[in-house]
């Protein structure tokens, strides 16, 4: 089959099915294009928590398909490759998260979605980097844990007045992105508004005019009036914000800014999922019960 072949057939295929394609906004292109909802991780953790679809189809990683999974635990939730991973989420354990809970005795643990179903279920709210300060604002503790990201945390931290112990993972694909870079890319193209992801480091983020997630990337684009942009995050952002914005410019550091784990998913991966109805990803009920608890808490967070 050629691509416009086996999009037809995945249309098709979904509908039969009663599906619902979620699509990341690092996705590749097609993917992206192909997709009932495109978005950042809250965006779809809101869709899949809300869809009447039997069955979720999650272009994305592993734990984003978890979270579905434990969102909707009456539906089917695909993952088209289930090897599909994040090395961020892989960073922290249960284990090592219980060891930092005794050394910290009833603080709170706020947990970014990029974690597994088991760490969520050993945290006590979850977050997303589009409402990570507004989850921990929402806390009325005046210590909490940050897990798994340090870049992520140290934002919050700037942000809130608390103290927070960060557990130090990070993102590779943010985390070595240099200041310089930045810096590099806003001398060649100083008309442009610079946009950063909070998995960056803090020294990179000090460069920046805006600190979003992707989602808040391209609502602020869409809504500015300017017309350039220097983007730090994953460049499959690129596809939406083209898309929306196609009289506006895009440009990114001399940096790759590739996620190969969300590149993994290719419209054959997607065609023979949807054929197969496999690679289900399920939660076990002990574990889903208590990570549920932790992401509705951070849905019942109030948003803008």
């Amino acid at each position: 089959m050629n691509e416009k072949q086996m999009k037809e057939e995945i249309i098709k295929l979904a509908k039969e099915r009663d599906a619902l394609i979620l699509a990341h906004n690092y996705q590749r292109d097609e993917i992206q294009d192909i997709a009932d909802i495109t978005g950042d991780s809250l965006a779809l953790s809101i869709a899949a928590s809300e869809t009447d679809k039997k069955v979720i189809v999650f272009c994305g990683v592993h734990f984003m398909a978890e979270s579905a999974a434990v969102l909707a635990p009456d539906k089917t939730v695909l993952l088209p490759v289930e090897g599909a991973g994040c090395p961020m989420a892989d960073m922290v354990t249960p284990e090592a998260l219980q060891v930092m809970r005794d050394k910290y005795p009833g603080v709170p643990v706020v947990a970014y979605v990029n974690t597994s179903a088991a760490t969520k279920a050993l945290s006590d709210i979850s977050c997303t980097s589009a409402n990570a300060v507004k989850v921990v604002a929402s806390l009325p503790d005046k210590e909490v844990i940050l897990v798994p990201d340090r870049n992520l945390g140290s934002y919050i931290a700037s942000q809130v007045d608390k103290e927070c112990h960060l557990w130090p993972g990070y993102c590779p694909v943010h985390d070595q992105l240099l200041p310089e870079q930045i810096m590099q890319c806003k001398a060649e193209h100083p008309d442009a508004i610079c946009l950063a992801h909070p998995e960056c480091s803090p020294q990179v983020l000090e460069e920046v005019d805006e600190i979003l997630s992707t989602g808040g990337m391209l609502e602020f684009v869409r809504n500015s009036s300017h017309k350039k942009f220097i983007i730090a995050t994953e460049r499959g952002i690129l596809c939406q914000l083209r898309k929306e914005n196609p009289d506006k410019e895009f440009f990114f550091p001399d940096y790759e800014f590739i996620c190969k784990d969300m590149k993994l998913i290719t419209l054959e991966a997607l065609l023979i999922c949807l054929q197969n109805m496999a690679p289900q990803i399920t939660v076990p009920d002990e574990v889903s019960v208590a990570a549920r608890r932790s992401l509705e808490r951070m849905l019942a967070v109030p948003r803008d």
